[in-house]
């Protein structure tokens, strides 16, 4: 059923926007951490990366399901959608402080801050509020559509 395919794309994109959300919260909550527990230097910036999911098969596999005499869609799959592939540290430099008073600070009184862009971190978050609020504007309006269509069976 075509119906619960596009349930799961939305599901999808639910899951990846919060998820995108949440590393947001992370970067906001670290943006003044100078020392971490692996390496011991400054918290840096997240980034989620997302890859598309077509939900068809590449020209490869199509070839080769034609060349063992198989349907145009036998056994393929329909259902895409978004999925996390990574979740990557933002290269960009740490900002450099001046406080010498500070524990973290090196020899000549300088912090290395997060580089963490408060900007950056809400443009980034309302992008996926407004993201996961689309989808779930499509959820609603299957849900309707699906109980409108059970409605004219009666």
């Amino acid at each position: 059923m075509a119906f619960l395919s596009s349930m799961s794309v939305v599901a999808s994109g639910l899951t990846a926007q919060q998820l995108r959300l949440d590393i947001v919260a992370e970067n906001v909550t670290n943006s003044t951490t100078t020392r971490t527990e692996n390496d011991g230097g400054a918290y840096r910036r997240k980034m989620v990366v997302f890859e598309s999911e077509t939900g068809r098969d590449g020209f490869r596999r199509a070839m080769a399901r034609a060349a063992d005499g198989l349907a145009p869609g036998a056994g393929q799959s329909t259902i895409g959608g978004v999925k996390v592939t990574q979740i990557v540290e933002d290269p960009s430099p740490l900002k450099l402080v001046y406080d010498p008073t500070h524990p973290d600070a090196n020899e000549d009184g300088y912090v290395e801050m997060p580089n963490v862009d408060m900007v950056k971190e809400m443009t980034d978050a309302m992008a996926a509020t407004q993201a996961y609020s689309a989808n779930v504007t499509m959820m609603n309006t299957m849900k309707t559509v699906i109980s409108e269509g059970l409605q004219i069976g009666k």
